[in-house]
């Protein structure tokens, strides 16, 4: 296929194009960047200096926050800015690497959340062989899976992403670069395109969200054994992870597992799981464990001890 491209930037057409309302936005998504940014740094911090939290699951928690915070890194900043400009352009190559960083960064947070969940599994199902399972070389290797998988999945996107014709318009009705926004301006059938991304990424999403779904099943019914503080315990760790899963695939199982079409929704749906979703997790996984709270006064108290020395 020939690369006819005549485009080398594109103009974003934003949340709102209302001067008021564009002052609004960056107020909310200025607190919201701050939030998620402090509330995973938090948790980042506070597991690295625990030796209470020194188990996998902790281990990957730190990572996810880490992700969080790289993720939504990728398109906050530029829509916080853009709210301050009446025009709001991206160059060419500028709207590749979002689109890349969206979903290397997205793909490696749907498999960290997999690979949690067969931490949970492990640990309820089978408590006296958790610490030989999950030994901190396979804890490793899982989490090199889950970089390597995000980053085979964003290249496949953005190879034949970075090579469409774009002849023009360039306007983007969104407020970063999206795979469905930028395949209205290719001028060839995008049928084909649309399938593929589907597959990439829709089927991807589905399928792992039903894997999920069959394994905290096989959880909770292996629960009905436990005492009732160790059912208390078991389920509280489990219902902040099924409401992260639920937050962040619902969403994106929404926008990509459908033919080539954007929604007006399509818009709120983004902010959902590219700003909401990464500042909500720290507070899902904080308010309902006892263990990262007590984790956080002790590291709160040394710190004001510190400095009253």
């Amino acid at each position: 296929m020939e690369n006819k491209r005549n485009v080398t930037e594109f103009i974003l057409v934003g949340l709102t194009q209302s001067p008021q309302m564009q002052k609004v936005v960056f107020l909310v998504f200025l607190v919201m960047y701050g939030v998620t940014l402090l509330g995973n740094l938090l948790i980042v911090v506070t597991v690295t200096t625990s030796r209470v939290l020194n188990t996998p699951m902790y281990f990957f928690l730190t990572h996810l926050s880490l992700v969080d915070i790289i993720y939504s890194s990728s398109s906050s900043p530029k829509l916080i800015v853009d709210s301050l400009h009446q025009k709001k352009i991206i160059s060419f190559n500028g709207c590749m690497a979002q689109v890349y960083a969206e979903h290397i960064f997205g793909a490696t947070e749907i498999i960290l959340l997999t690979v949690m969940a067969y931490d949970r599994y492990v640990a309820i199902c089978k408590p006296l062989h958790y610490t030989a399972i999950m030994s901190n070389r396979l804890c490793i290797v899982l989490l090199g899976v889950a970089w390597a998988g995000g980053f085979l999945h964003a290249t496949i996107q953005i190879l034949f992403t970075v090579w469409l014709p774009f002849c023009g318009p360039n306007v983007i009705d969104h407020f970063m670069c999206d795979l469905y926004p930028l395949l209205k301006l290719v001028c060839m059938d995008t049928h084909t395109l649309g399938l593929f991304v589907a597959a990439n990424s829709g089927f991807i999403c589905l399928l792992t969200f039903l894997l999920l779904v069959v394994s905290y099943v096989a959880i909770l019914r292996s629960l009905r054994t436990y005492s009732r503080e160790g059912r208390h315990k078991a389920l509280s760790t489990c219902v902040s992870h099924i409401t992260v899963v639920v937050l962040f695939f619902v969403p994106c199982i929404f926008v990509y597992l459908r033919p080539v079409t954007t929604l007006p929704i399509d818009k709120a749906v983004a902010v959902f799981y590219t700003m909401m979703a990464p500042m909500l997790n720290p507070l899902i996984y904080t308010l309902r464990n006892a263990d990262v709270k007590n984790a956080m006064k002790k590291l709160w108290r040394r710190n004001v001890t510190s400095n009253n020395d």
